[in-house]
């Protein structure tokens, strides 16, 4: 294995599972993730097999899927799942109904200054929601929000002014506390104001989009776009705690909703395939939104990404490999224009380019590229790049990637059985070129 290459493997589990029936599941079999091994040679990272720690999860997927969503008892008891970082440690709480539990935000909440942060189009439905949860009991609370313009094109550095002008304007100091709320570029516009103003305060993810809930609220990933490549300016900067309310997805839009399915799909293809094979059986019943599909593939989706996080906050090697797709699906969006297409579209479309290389370079057989290919389709989602997409803007926006170290771009692709994947820069630039000459314009 070449010094540059970090390579993941997926233990086979059982052949059998559960499929999605009369919304009740049994719980999945064990998942296996990779950790270090003591073994490894000189300037190479080895990876080896082990389970995910079942003590991060403090409610098992049987509870999660045999109970119904919408009952006392699901608000009174959520699906837990925690992001393992010692003395930052923080919990992901996933149910329906949960903004009407207030006691779960309140016990995160630091001091007696809050500002929510929020968009244009989250506020109407969900400000006064949350900022009752913050206060109902609470009167020593005083809550302030600033209504941030929707849209991928705003996260940058204008409208992240807003943030910083109103907590100024407001006085908080440094024991208040940031709530986002809304999707991921609220989510990574709040934490990166919450980690510069007064150089850091406390701040909470309340996530409303599908894309957010399985991705981007955990993690601790931050930032700003910038008008040659996106999340160039930024911070690590993990939240106090995650609020997963599934009853926010009932106001998504249709397209939003396949756009996060992305991202789901990305887990079971690079270390889960369990996890594909059941998205295989249950894509349609996501797309209807029902509840119980939907808390299972949150819930195993962030199993997945805590995991990973608890291993490589800083993305050193392992947490990059959660970028399956992104290098070309960023050169999407910062070449179309941010916004254009939505992340998860743009990520599904470099999904299936980092596929094609992946088997082009003889490391997947086929009936990986067809299978991608058929899940992407079922799920609403685009298998191609705008056709404005040149192999020159793919190249000079890749350039500036966040994962080129050297001059070298390293790359996620997939190498074995489903499941499996490798982070280098070790691989045919031939490839590189005959997919992005497959997929663009020359």
């Amino acid at each position: 294995m070449a010094a540059n290459t970090i390579s993941l493997s997926n233990v086979a589990a059982s052949k059998n599972l559960n499929s999605f029936q009369s919304r009740a599941f049994i719980a999945p079999p064990t998942i296996f993730f990779p950790v270090a091994s003591a073994k490894s040679k000189p300037g190479e990272l080895s990876l080896s097999s082990t389970t995910l720690s079942r003590s991060r999860v403090r409610a098992g997927a049987s509870q999660l899927m045999n109970e119904p969503l919408n009952d006392q008892r699901s608000i009174s008891s959520p699906t837990v799942v925690e992001v393992d970082l010692g003395d930052r440690s923080y919990p992901i709480y996933i149910g329906a109904g949960l903004l009407d539990h207030s006691e779960l935000l309140q016990r995160h909440v630091h001091g007696k200054r809050v500002l929510v942060v929020t968009n244009d189009r989250v506020a109407p439905l969900y400000l006064d929601k949350t900022i009752d949860a913050l206060t109902r009991g609470n009167p020593n609370v005083t809550v302030e929000s600033v209504i941030l313009p929707d849209g991928e094109k705003y996260k940058d550095m204008d409208t992240l002014m807003k943030v910083f002008d109103k907590a100024i304007e407001s006085r908080l100091d440094r024991r208040c506390t940031f709530v986002a709320l809304g999707g991921g570029v609220i989510g990574d516009m709040c934490g990166y104001a919450a980690a510069s103003y007064l150089r850091g305060v406390n701040f909470i993810q309340i996530p409303t989009t599908v894309m957010a809930q399985v991705d981007s609220s955990v993690g601790g990933k931050t930032g700003i776009n910038h008008r040659l490549g996106k999340n160039l300016i930024g911070a690590f900067y993990q939240p106090q705690c995650v609020l997963v309310d599934t009853d926010t997805l009932n106001t998504l839009p249709d397209r939003e909703m396949a756009s996060g399915l992305a991202e789901v799909i990305k887990y079971g293809l690079i270390r889960d395939a369990e996890f594909f094979e059941w998205q295989e059986k249950n894509i349609e019943a996501l797309l209807a939104r029902d509840p119980a599909a939907l808390a299972f593939a949150i819930k195993r989706s962030c199993e997945n990404k805590a995991d990973v996080v608890s291993q490589d906050e800083k993305e050193s090697g392992l947490r990059a490999t959660l970028n399956l797709g992104h290098t070309f699906g960023h050169a999407i969006e910062t070449g179309f224009g941010y916004g254009e297409w939505l992340h998860g579209e743009a990520v599904a479309a470099g999904t299936v380019m980092a596929v094609d290389m992946s088997y082009r370079l003889g490391w997947i057989d086929e009936s990986i590229v067809k299978r991608v290919n058929k899940i992407l389709v079922r799920a609403k989602l685009p298998t191609t790049p705008p056709e404005s997409m040149t192999v020159s803007m793919f190249k000079s926006i890749m350039a500036v990637d966040k994962k080129v170290a050297d001059g070298l771009l390293r790359l996620i692709l997939l190498k074995g059985p489903l499941g499996n994947c490798v982070f280098t820069g070790d691989y045919d630039r031939e490839a590189l070129d005959a997919t992005l000459r497959a997929f663009s314009k020359s």
